[in-house]
């Protein structure tokens, strides 16, 4: 797989044939860019599909210091320059979704339709986000992984589909502590909810009936605060492309084809 050099940064991509649209897929906290595998046989024969992994996740640097979600923007605004792409579609899951939000407002000449997934304008509290730093760093990504892996998935598809849910707590566990906890910062200090009016892209929310990350009464003001916005629940916890993969992909797939 190729790696772009920006700075200090390498970022680790994926980047299919040369058809178009392009649709970029961002990925969440403690993932990397194979968390969309899920989406790649539908989705990829109507789109080319650009993957990265997040600054501090995957093979991706794990760069000094803490992260913040403008960096994490900026870092998707340098690889589609590096790549010489202009306008993309985007669609980003949790942090990922956050990285999306910031783009809907701070680069919408950048998108043409913008999905964001599972993610709110903020997501939970500082306190909560400074002692997930400080376990990672202490103990290890081992030390909160049976935790996040409750909150990604149902209790019903972590019975059904342990193939798939020990995929996803193998990706956890690799990820690197020390660009998880600079992560976590960026998430714990981000709060877009005052700044959402001025995403004026086509978006579309998808969030879990079940995610106990992210209450429905935060996907819900997104729909209401992003103007036009239009949003899709489904049976799903966090990781509504993994737990329900056909339904997430058609949504989103319907989404992108809309004239």
């Amino acid at each position: 797989m190729p790696f772009v050099d920006i700075g200090e940064l390498k970022t680790h991509y994926a980047l299919t044939d040369d058809r178009e649209p392009v649709l970029v897929f961002s990925n969440s906290l403690g993932t990397d860019f194979s968390m969309w595998d899920p989406q790649m046989e539908e989705l990829g024969r109507r789109f080319r599909i650009l993957r990265y992994d997040t600054r501090g996740h995957g093979q991706s640097s794990v760069t000094a210091g803490e992260y913040t979600i403008e960096q994490l923007g900026c870092d998707v605004l340098g690889l589609l320059d590096s790549l010489l792409l202009d306008r993309v579609h985007f669609c980003g899951l949790s942090m990922g979704g956050m990285i999306g939000i910031w783009l809907g407002i701070h680069a919408p000449s950048r998108l043409h339709r913008l999905v964001l997934c599972n993610t709110a304008a903020r997501i939970g509290t500082r306190d909560m986000w400074k002692a997930r730093m400080a376990k990672v760093r202490t103990d290890g990504m081992k030390s909160v992984a049976a935790a996040v892996i409750e909150r990604w998935f149902t209790s019903a598809f972590r019975a059904t589909s342990s193939d798939r849910v020990a995929w996803a707590q193998r990706m956890l566990e690799s990820s690197p502590p020390e660009g998880y906890a600079a992560c976590c910062a960026a998430i714990r200090d981000m709060d877009q909810h005052q700044a959402l009016a001025q995403i004026k892209i086509p978006t579309l929310v998808i969030y879990g009936g079940s995610d106990s990350v992210i209450p429905t009464s935060e996907a819900h003001f997104l729909t209401e605060q992003i103007p036009g916005a239009a949003e899709v629940e489904l049976a799903a916890a966090h990781l509504s492309n993994v737990e329900q993969a056909d339904a997430f992909t058609g949504a989103v797939s319907r989404f992108l084809s809309m004239e």
